[in-house]
Order: structure tokens, then C-alpha cells, then sequence
């Protein structure tokens, strides 16, 4: 059954990787074993795959971000074609998707596709987060 299971979201992922980028919030809580943030105000999760193309292009955006926003942004990447957990944690149905939880890690925005990075700017500025000089 999970042998299934991983085929089926390898066969919608990898068909959903084509799909253009939609915006989507969210307002709904990760759930009580969602991690406690101290240090970061945003955590910025990833999920996606090294071998999907939208996917690749987000990496250079993601090490971008985590410079550009150091200390107050933590970025994490979870492959879910190699881990599929992550994938279930945050119910996701294609990828690139891209998280943004709040320091007691509540989510506060989801995004599918291929993200900007002038964009993903916008979003965290409006979360109070500034560019670390």
C-alpha cells in the first residue's frame, strides 16, 4: 500500500511540476506538533525535488532569501521524492510549494509553483521581516 502510495504522488508531482504558479493563503495552524521558532520570525519551507525544473529554479532564490533576510528567515528544503513525510505534514498536491510558518509555527501564507523572488520580498516585508544589511 505505501509502495502505491509513493507512486501515485510521484506521478502527480512530476505531472504537476508543468503547472504555472498560483497564490494561495492560508490561515490554517501546522497542528500541534508544528516546531517552536525563537530565533527566526518566518520559517520559509520548501517542498519540492532536485530533479523537478521548477523546482531547481527556486534553489538559487531560496539561497538568495536566506542571505538577504539572515536571522530573521529560516529556509528549509524537504525532497519529497526522496521523503515523502513532508509532503503528507503539509498536504501538499504539486510541486515547487512553498510555506511560510510564524515563529510559534502557524502558517501564514502557501504558495504552488515557481515563486519569485521579488514576490516572496513583498510577502515578508508585509510580515514585518526587513533585509539584514
Amino acid at each position: 500500500m505505501k509502495n502505491l502510495i509513493i507512486i501515485f504522488i510521484l506521478l502527480l508531482t512530476s505531472f504537476s511540476c508543468k503547472k504555472s504558479g498560483t497564490q494561495n493563503t492560508a490561515q490554517s495552524n501546522t497542528g500541534s506538533d508544528s516546531l517552536k521558532f525563537t530565533k527566526h520570525k518566518i520559517e520559509f519551507v520548501e517542498l519540492g525535488s532536485v530533479n523537478c525544473i521548477p523546482c531547481k529554479k527556486m534553489q538559487p532564490v531560496m539561497a538568495s532569501i536566506e542571505k538577504k533576510y539572515s536571522g530573521q528567515v529560516k529556509v528549509t528544503f524537504h525532497d519529497v521524492w526522496k521523503d515523502d513525510a513532508p509532503a503528507k505534514k503539509y498536504g501538499i498536491d504539486l510541486i515547487p510549494t512553498q510555506v511560510f510558518l510564524d515563529a510559534s509555527g502557524k502558517e501564514l501564507m502557501r504558495h504552488e509553483g515557481f515563486f519569485p523572488e521579488e514576490e516572496i520580498d513583498k510577502f515578508l516585508q508585509t510580515q514585518g521581516v526587513n533585509i539584514s544589511q
